[in-house]
């Protein structure tokens, strides 16, 4: 692929946005519907007027039903690095947030059934998300932009974990559930869930626990890269690790019951659950870390309670976050995050043709550090904001708009080390305009455009300490501006024929992007001297794509609701980020290369089969910090079978082979990727039981 149509135009997986399958409920008779032609209108949730896929201005993927297994890794950035511009931040096995088009960290947006997870993992790559996906019923990814509905932390993008801890719909059995179990060589894995819910008369309850442990992660050759250990030789008398990546272990558990009650014109519910994950810090060999969060939601909603409104939603999550850094036994540094997310919406009737949302949404999370590599002073973050979301149908167009206001508070305290408390606050404007044309049946083109602000983190403002898991000496700028962002994004998408995808491509400039850069000092840490990094502003630019393509080999896809009995499809993906430092045409840290695959699929009723080859390009375009990565060509493979056991049971076997080829892989994403490989060769494999 030429460099200048890579820049604008990616192929990535269909399957993913196009044959995503509704999750199975627990218990429901078994479906052969994935084994239709006819692609499911998947319901998007993360939108406020739920359309389907094909109908979103802005690309969507959701990942449910039969695929969902096959992708889980212990982490929500491993389990979604395959989707259509997502990458993983990758800081080892057990810690990683999803990259979308280059943006990370305070940029996307991660939540639970809608609400903020309210963790401190967008504060440091070693700081694990506050969940475990073996839970998740579906996950949607929204990229690009979504500011309008989740905020200004959403400008690169949103992902949205979905369960069923308050079930909206009546449950019309007294119980129902599965029991699932996962085993994979690479690294011992071992683990398994449970999930049961029922309900009679309106209420209903839902109960589900998990657990999963692994030992150190085996790796294909050297931990450390070529390039690294010629750059740095070891001093005489230490080894090199190989093999086995040294300190990579994992232990995470989790137990939620919720419980609801419904009735014609709405539902209420609440829920607690309670997540605890330890775990080594690869980065350094004697460190681990112990994570906790113990959580409230709140959630419910009415239809049509007053002529106008067609439905009022609300939500609210409360959280306790503690995550607890261990040096062999003592305890070194401890995040502490207490905060809640709270959120209105309100859906009104048509007016004429227009259909529209507004609403307001409440944040605050309260964090501290303590300990000698305390980074950063104890903070308060409080945002307000207010929301409208409308739609107009003009056949054959549908034009979507809004706008969102943000008034943040940034506080810190006093204290010693950090020296006098000092505040921000931040008025931000975010406004979206969107277009879907449908020129004919079966296709649709769709435009959008953003402009968005972004007030400076808490880390960006007021970081003054030795961060080790990044091993630098960050230093905030408590007088940075909000960060702008123009973004356009162009796509054609096609869900009928032999061949069904997508393909588009997206451009964002930043004014004022808030990046962490050298300053080429050390600190005074005789022991220990880190490299000075400082929090500024630059204009950046960010240009690249996706598309995605299934080739329909025995027969196209239809309008029609017959099922066939067999389906082989040829499915293929690639994507690319080109981002630019505009103020000195240099490039940004840690973007992802041009990826792309290849798969087969073939499906005959229960009995599903696949092979893939997946390619990494070479990362040549670094900072001066930065070291290239190499390309690299992983071939995986999968098989899984379901059985009918009875009129609402069922049986879902599944293996998987990764890395087959035992090839050396790195995430330039990664800020371990000289230290860090991917896992080498293994096999997965698990069983779930429904009833």
């Amino acid at each position: 692929m030429k460099p200048i149509l890579s820049a604008s135009i990616a192929v990535l997986i269909p399957s993913l946005a196009f044959s995503a399958q509704p999750a199975p409920t627990p218990g429901s008779a078994p479906s052969e519907a994935s084994t239709t032609q006819t692609l499911p209108d998947t319901v998007v949730s993360s939108t406020p007027l739920g359309r389907t896929l094909f109908e979103q201005v802005q690309p969507v993927s959701v990942i449910t039903g039969e695929k969902l297994p096959l992708l889980l890794q212990p982490t929500l950035g491993d389990t979604l690095s395959g989707i259509p511009g997502v990458s993983s931040s990758s800081f080892g096995p057990a810690a990683s947030r999803p990259v979308i088009r280059g943006l990370d960290a305070d940029r996307v947006r991660i939540l639970q059934n809608g609400s903020n997870t309210i963790d401190a993992s967008s504060t440091s790559p070693d700081h694990a998300v506050s969940y475990d996906p073996v839970s998740a019923q579906s996950i949607e990814v929204v990229r690009g932009p979504a500011t309008l509905l989740y905020g200004p932390n959403a400008i690169g993008g949103v992902v949205n974990v979905l369960d069923n801890r308050i079930p909206e719909d009546p449950i019309l059995t007294p119980i129902r559930g599965s029991l699932s179990g996962r085993y994979g060589s690479i690294n011992s894995e071992q683990g398994g869930n449970f999930i049961l819910e029922g309900g009679a008369s309106g209420f209903n309850w839902h109960l589900e626990g998990y657990k999963r442990a692994t030992d150190d992660l085996h790796i294909p050759g050297f931990a450390r890269s070529a390039r690294l250990r010629a750059r740095a030789p070891l001093e005489a008398g230490e080894s090199e690790a190989r093999d086995v990546l040294p300190n990579s272990n994992l232990r995470t558990e989790g137990l939620l019951g919720g419980a609801s009650y419904t009735w014609d014109e709405g539902y209420f519910g609440l829920a607690y659950s309670g997540f605890h994950s330890n775990y080594g810090a690869v980065a350094e060999k004697d460190v681990t870390i112990d994570l906790e969060q113990r959580r409230w939601d709140f959630r419910g909603a009415f239809l049509d309670p007053i002529p106008g409104i067609h439905k009022i939603k609300y939500t609210v999550g409360i959280s306790d976050y503690q995550h607890t850094e261990f040096e062999q036994t003592l305890v070194g540094t401890v995040f502490e995050n207490e905060g809640y997310d709270a959120r209105l919406e309100i859906t009104h009737e048509p007016i004429g043709r227009l259909e529209g949302t507004f609403g307001f949404q409440s944040e605050r999370s309260n964090l501290s550090a303590i300990g000698d590599e305390a980074f950063l002073p104890a903070v308060e973050t409080r945002v307000q904001s207010a929301f409208v979301f409308e739609e107009l149908p003009l056949e054959p167009f549908r034009f979507q708009f809004g706008l969102r206001y943000d008034h943040a508070e940034v506080e810190s305290d006093s204290s010693p080390t950090f020296g006098p408390g000092s505040a921000r606050d931040f008025d931000n404007l975010s406004g979206s305009l969107g277009a879907l044309f449908t020129p004919v049946q079966g296709y649709v083109l769709a435009l959008n455009t953003a402009l968005t602000q972004r007030a400076p983190t808490y880390q960006e403002l007021f970081a003054n300490g030795p961060h080790i898991a990044t091993g630098s000496f960050e230093v905030g700028d408590p007088l940075l501006d909000p960060e702008k962002c123009l973004s356009f994004d162009l796509s054609l998408r096609k869900k009928t024929g032999w061949v069904t995808g997508s393909v588009g491509g997206f451009m964002n400039y930043f004014k004022d992007f808030v990046g962490m850069f050298p300053t080429g000092a050390f600190s005074d840490d005789e022991e220990e001297p880190l490299p000075v990094y400082q929090f500024r502003s630059t204009d950046a630019r960010f240009v690249g794509g996706e598309a995605e393509a299934t080739i329909h080999l025995l027969q196209p896809v239809t309008d029609s609701p017959d099922q066939p009995a067999q389906i082989l499809d040829l499915e293929l993906k690639a994507d690319y980020v080109h981002a630019t430092d505009a103020d000195d045409s240099r490039p940004l840290p840690r973007i992802p290369p041009f990826r792309s695959s290849a798969g087969l699929v073939y499906q005959n009723k229960g009995f599903r089969i696949g092979v893939e080859g997946q390619y990494s390009a070479r990362q040549n375009r670094t900072t001066e910090e930065e070291l290239p990565t190499d390309s690299f060509f992983l071939v995986n493979a999968h098989m899984s079978y379901r059985i009918p056991l009875g009129a609402n049971t069922q049986a879902d076997f599944f293996v998987k082979g990764v890395n087959l080829a035992n090839q050396e892989a790195r995430l330039h994403t990664s800020l371990l990727k000289d230290i860090a490989p991917m896992g080498g060769r293994g096999v997965l494999c698990g069983v779930k039981f429904s009833f």
